[in-house]
């Protein structure tokens, strides 16, 4: 079942009018004033408080989706027949700075339904007040946390999106250091795994929505007084061996693109099975969008298939032993 896991897809779909407006919408809207206003650290104060505020305000999901909040995050359930002995444990992006786990309700609640299981949304500490130390010590309580209500690790899966796909593989990395039983899969979309002073030339022009001089000024500021190269601040450095399969998600025209090829060929060549998909101009972390691009929603089943055959891989593993 390995063939099944580890390949590259780079999918075939009609590009859709809803995508091509979206991406002219956020090249002329999002990049510029993401350009304008992120250069300064009270910047970013100022995003996290009104991230904060975006709490107050009401994201009601669709009435079937059931939302249970927890003091470090919020349980979601969607879906008919979902197994309670498993769960998935999101991180969602932002940039370390902001965004919520109600944010990224759009993501997983349809985890939640291609998964089969409930999604636990961390709520991790965020800079500026917090380091990516205290980020990484959050995301491996909270997995602590489902061991001891009783989930095998092996019924447990990781996700993330952007600084969420990071602090996914620095928690993977992290566990498998510390000699801890791993999560039986990952799914990373649009990784930021590369925070070192690595220059970004691949799609600087291309990328509707994410300017390169905003994301190398942000990493500079996470990484003041630490090894950039350490493979939990840089996941691409990491050494892979022994990591459960891995699925990662880009678009190929964003900035971050190049960085999660490289992870997915570092962990084939450790022996990780990967899935790679580089999904033709598609805008960063374009999973989130579902409720309005036909590509968004293609995604999940293309998710619903690496997690399919993870778990035939694993019944034939058993089956083997």
């Amino acid at each position: 079942m390995r063939h099944e896991i580890d390949l590259d897809v780079v999918p075939d779909y009609p590009f859709s009018w809803q995508s091509r407006a979206l991406n002219g919408l956020l090249r002329g809207t999002l990049k510029p004033a993401s350009s304008l206003f992120l250069r300064h650290p009270l910047a970013i104060t100022a995003c996290s408080r009104l991230g904060e505020l975006t709490r107050l305000v009401p994201m009601r999901p669709p009435s079937h989706v059931g939302i249970v909040p927890h003091r470090a995050g919020e349980w979601v359930r969607a879906g008919q027949g979902l197994d309670e002995r498993k769960a998935l444990l999101y991180f969602h992006g932002g940039g370390y700075f902001s965004c919520s786990p109600a944010t990224h309700r759009p993501i997983t609640w349809r985890l939640s339904v291609v998964a089969r299981r409930p999604v636990f949304a961390l709520d991790y500490r965020q800079g500026p007040v917090h380091s990516l130390a205290e980020s990484l010590q959050d995301a491996l309580d909270a997995y602590g946390e489902l061991i001891e209500r009783g989930h095998d690790p092996a019924d447990i899966l990781f996700a993330g999106d952007s600084a969420g796909g990071h602090l996914t593989l620095a928690t993977l990395l992290a566990l498998r250091d510390r000699e801890l039983p791993l999560p039986a899969a990952a799914i990373c979309l649009s990784p930021w795994t590369d925070l070192s002073d690595t220059p970004r030339t691949a799609n600087r022009w291309q990328d509707p929505m994410l300017p390169v001089g905003r994301v190398e000024w942000l990493a500079k500021r996470w990484t003041s007084g630490l090894d950039p190269r350490d493979p939990l601040v840089s996941p691409v450095f990491g050494d892979y061996t022994g990591l459960p399969p891995l699925m990662i998600v880009t678009g190929s025209t964003e900035v971050l693109r190049d960085e999660g090829r490289r992870v997915a060929l570092r962990a084939r060549a450790a022996g990780v099975p990967v899935t790679y998909e580089d999904w033709p101009r598609m805008p960063h972390v374009f999973a989130i969008l579902a409720d309005v691009l036909p590509e968004a929603r293609l995604v999940y089943r293309h998710m619903a298939r690496f997690l399919a055959a993870v778990r035939a891989s694993g019944e034939e593993s058993s089956l083997a032993a």
